[in-house]
């Protein structure tokens, strides 16, 4: 029988008893029931629930695009922003080798545009493409999105120079609406195969959805076990209703209840560098669906032991705002043992012959301990092995638990009002049409 990915609350006892933390988890089940029966604030967005079942037809298409992008190209570009990138580069990061563009040995690069409109960052992708057989998997909805929409015109303009009109179709792929919208509108003129993003399923809880599974395939991870470990979560949580072997119900309690005591702020730390873009993940599911009202827990990330050399000292003597969340690896997938030196000049030789993972374990549970004497809550997530199962675990304890959370502080988990705002100004400036009145009213501001 496989292991699950476990919470650990002991090092939040002093500032919350477990008998609270459960309480409060258990009285949340009403929110888990809203989840179910879909009679809470955002309804229409709950397909992620049930998308470890739903995919599955879906699964085998998206492995045998994966395996034509594969065959006919080296490289792969995801043109997407926000829920449309963030997952799959999350996945991708926390499982392939450290090293995977410098390697020798044959395989497949998937690269990241379309989050940001830096001018370098785009030339300096297309300078790279310009050595490169590549494909484009682009993801957006509606395909208006501004910054993937711009760098998707200037991509495929540059495919087409290379490789003809006919053979960029070949190799575009576009993840979009089923029926409407300037994507798919597209892709049925020129002829791009395409996946649909389902209506019920917002952009940053799609990563279980052809948005994110797509671009892991084309990496060559295992996409199957990745919705077997969601599945296998899902089974264990969705619909259990006993808060004490509900994961997500806890974590979902205890932050809350951490934020009730005037913590407003998580920082979520990893102690290996392959998880710093599921922290990125994690900081806008959370962010965005908890960021509204004047309400939320403000999402931030670490990477230790790194970073203990640098915001270590804020975290540990700096203003109490704030609690931890560590995301503790139980088993390193390679072993490296630390080898003895004659003169012993660095006074290192009682560690000769122990694993690093070990010393790495050692500076985990000493951090805690630290932090945890320095006033700070520190809640520890087990996972016990970096694959495709567990992060596909972590994956629906994540989102799962981000819905609970959002019920228990009485906001909607499930839209982003506020990611409009930047945008209305941006296109008034830019003298798009519609808002040329808006954009004189701001030309006045920016004056005084």
């Amino acid at each position: 029988m496989k292991e699950n990915i476990s919470i650990d609350l002991k090092n939040t006892e002093k500032f919350i008893s477990c008998e609270e933390t459960y309480a409060l988890a258990q009285k949340s089940v009403i929110h888990l029931d809203s989840l179910n029966n879909g009679t809470g604030a955002g309804n229409d967005f709950l397909g992620w629930l049930s998308l470890p079942d739903d995919i599955h037809p879906t699964v085998s298409k998206l492995e045998k695009c994966a395996k034509h992008l594969r065959n006919i190209s080296d490289t792969t570009v995801v043109v997407g922003i926000g829920g449309s990138y963030l997952g799959s580069k999350a996945i991708i990061e926390a499982l392939s080798h450290s090293f995977s563009p410098l390697l020798q040995k044959k395989h497949h690069d998937v690269l990241f545009a379309g989050h940001n409109l830096c001018e370098d960052y785009i030339s300096d992708l297309l300078e790279l493409l310009y050595e490169r057989n590549y494909s484009i998997i682009v993801i957006s909805k509606s395909g208006t999105t501004t910054e993937p929409a711009i760098v998707f015109r200037i991509l495929k303009e540059h495919l087409e120079r290379r490789v003809g009109k006919a053979q960029a179709a070949d190799r575009i792929i576009a993840v979009t609406d089923s029926s409407k919208g300037a994507l798919r509108s597209l892709s049925e003129l020129y002829g791009y195969d395409t996946f649909d993003i389902p209506d019920n399923i917002g952009g940053r809880y799609s990563v279980l959805s052809p948005v994110g599974l797509l671009p892991v395939a084309v990496s060559g991870l295992d996409i199957s076990a990745l919705v077997k470990g969601a599945k296998a979560f899902e089974d264990i949580s969705r619909r259990n209703k006993k808060a004490l072997t509900n994961p997500s119900l806890i974590y979902a309690a205890a932050r809350n209840l951490l934020l009730q005591q005037g913590r407003s702020i998580e920082i979520l730390a990893g102690f290996t560098p392959k998880l710093h873009y599921l922290a990125e993940w994690w900081k806008q599911l959370y962010g965005e669906s908890e960021g509204k009202e004047g309400k939320g827990i403000f999402p931030a990330s670490v990477d230790f032991t790194t970073d203990l050399h640098s915001l270590g000292q804020y975290i540990q003597e700096g203003q109490r705002l704030m609690f931890e969340t560590i995301l503790s690896v139980k088993n390193p997938t390679k072993t490296l043992t630390i080898p003895s030196e004659t003169d012993d000049s660095d006074k290192l030789n009682f560690l000769a012959g122990k694993r690093v993972s070990e010393v790495n374990r050692c500076a985990e549970t000493g951090t805690i301990l630290a932090h945890n004497d320095g006033d700070v809550p520190v809640l520890r997530i087990d996972v016990p092995v970096l694959n495709e199962f567990y992060i596909g675990q972590l994956i629906y304890f994540f989102e799962l638990a981000c819905a609970i959370s959002g019920y228990i502080l009485d906001v909607n988990p499930f839209d982003q009002p506020g990611v409009e705002a930047y945008k209305n100004n941006m296109f008034a400036l830019l003298n798009k049409p519609g808002y040329e009145e808006k954009g004189k009213l701001l030309q006045e501001k920016m004056k005084k």
